[in-house]
């Protein structure tokens, strides 16, 4: 009994040491989630990765297919991940320029091709119409003058008052016949 739980002891202790110190040594920080208008553009930075490693960014969600994820010297489309070098501290950085029907949120995701280390980021998609006129406030959604909205409440109420009349006669008529 007891050499097995040494057996157990000894396996538990190679097993932490035997886990390569390349993926125990680079954790990523994911920055803080980033917002953004329709067709606007943003740098996400990441920290964490290995020295002067690859870092493979790809941008997911609706309309992804549009953005582009740009580096110094090109633009790639989201449909293929773009692969750019981290600098001697680990850190790596893209540019984001989301399309302009772009809505919701996006995920940026970093993946080291080294060390395998991977962190997320969220993009939110804000609104940049924003109020009507000079005066901000809310958008004009399309609905109806509230007096109408008045007017047709109780024509309807009225209809289903006569309704109940009518039914309420022809119950009568029925029972007493």
């Amino acid at each position: 009994m007891i050499k097995k739980a040494l057996a157990g002891v000894v396996l538990a202790v190679l097993a932490v040491f035997a886990v390569p110190a390349a993926a125990q040594a680079y954790v990523v920080t994911p920055p803080p989630g980033s917002t953004v208008g329709p067709g606007g553009t943003v740098t996400v930075a990441f920290t964490g990765f290995a020295p002067n490693e690859g870092v493979s960014f790809t941008l997911t969600g609706e309309n992804a297919s549009g953005a582009t994820l740009a580096s110094v010297v090109a633009a790639v489309e989201t449909s293929a991940a773009i692969i750019k070098q981290a600098d001697a501290a680990g850190a790596a950085s893209v540019t984001v320029t989301l399309p302009s029907n772009a809505s919701g949120s996006y995920t940026l995701s970093a993946t080291g091709t080294s060390s395998a280390a991977i962190a997320n980021s969220t993009i939110t998609v804000t609104s940049t119409g924003g109020g009507t006129g000079a005066t901000g406030g809310l958008p004009n959604t399309g609905a109806m003058d509230p007096a109408l909205g008045l007017w047709a409440g109780g024509g309807l109420l009225a209809l289903g008052a006569a309704f109940v009349v009518v039914l309420t006669v022809v119950r009568r008529q029925k029972a007493s016949a």
